[in-house]
């Protein structure tokens, strides 16, 4: 497989060496769980059907899933054996299957999907550093596209993601994504369509202000929007002071406050207690 799938473009051929992200070929499973702390609109009052992928195109300095974005913790599996993930989660009582940090395997991913579709709503849940024919390919398979907006600043992007052209791909591709699903909406939860998420940094809310307003003007005031507070430091930040600590409550009510300026009507808003090591996946859990 020559690998082509992000906007790294390494090019590498994964059956014989990795690129940036370190997926080999196969798709590497580090878990699969029922998971009840995603948004309202995403799975209402129940849970979804997470299912974390190892490896990442982005590995964010600050990951709060470093134990598999930055390494490959968890088992190989094939299309059939997702497909399996998948109906287990499904009769288990998920309201969607939730694909995180996916980007490394889409061609796993639907060779799964044309084995066994769920019923549930098939949720692309991405950093948002995508290649638009990645995600055009995707049509048909997903329901509800999840990309972060992460940075406004490319400087920022390349600084803790070494992406320095992380916001033109990640706007061309939630342009892609809005092309291709429309909102449909049932007892508050979102069946179909396209939502963002918002991580505020400390000390970068300016940032977090100019992202909010993108987010406005690609996908106006109605888009499903989540402006996240749960920052947590993790990882080697020695190299990075201005990140090491949590978000204040001050910082975080200024994104909040221009977020209702802006006059969003379907924004998800976090409890400060959200930034919690204890709301962090145990992965490969037994």
């Amino acid at each position: 497989m020559i690998c082509t799938l992000c906007p790294r473009l390494c090019g590498v051929d994964r059956r014989e060496k990795v690129g940036y992200c370190g997926a080999p070929e196969e798709a590497i499973l580090a878990g699969a769980e029922l998971h009840f702390w995603e948004e309202p609109y995403l799975a209402g009052g129940g849970a979804s059907g997470a299912v974390f992928f190892s490896g990442c195109n982005l590995k964010c300095v600050f990951c709060q899933n470093a134990p598999i974005s930055l390494s490959l913790k968890g088992e190989k599996v094939t299309p059939q054996g997702l497909a399996d993930v998948f109906r287990r989660l499904e009769d288990e009582g998920a309201e969607n299957i939730d694909l995180i940090t996916p980007t490394p395997y889409v061609p796993i991913i639907k060779a799964a999907l044309d084995l066994y579709r769920p019923t549930l709503p098939v949720i692309y849940n991405c950093g948002g550093y995508e290649r638009v024919e990645t995600i055009r390919s995707l049509e048909g398979y997903v329901d509800v596209f999840l990309p972060d907006y992460k940075y406004y600043d490319d400087a920022l992007a390349l600084r803790y993601s070494g992406a320095p052209d992380y916001r033109a791909h990640v706007e061309a591709a939630i342009m892609e994504m809005r092309r291709q699903v429309t909102d449909v909406v049932e007892e508050g939860v979102l069946k179909r369509g396209v939502a963002v998420r918002h991580l505020v940094l400390p000390t970068h809310t300016r940032d977090s202000i100019h992202v909010l307003d993108r987010i406005y003007a690609l996908l106006g005031k109605d888009v499903y929007l989540s402006v996240m507070s749960q920052y947590t430091p993790c990882g080697q930040l020695d190299r990075f002071p201005e990140v090491t600590r949590p978000l204040t409550a001050l910082e975080y009510k200024a994104v909040i406050a221009h977020a209702e300026k802006l006059g969003f009507e379907n924004a998800f808003m976090q409890e400060m207690s959200a930034a919690s090591r204890d709301y962090i996946p145990a992965f490969l859990r037994e």
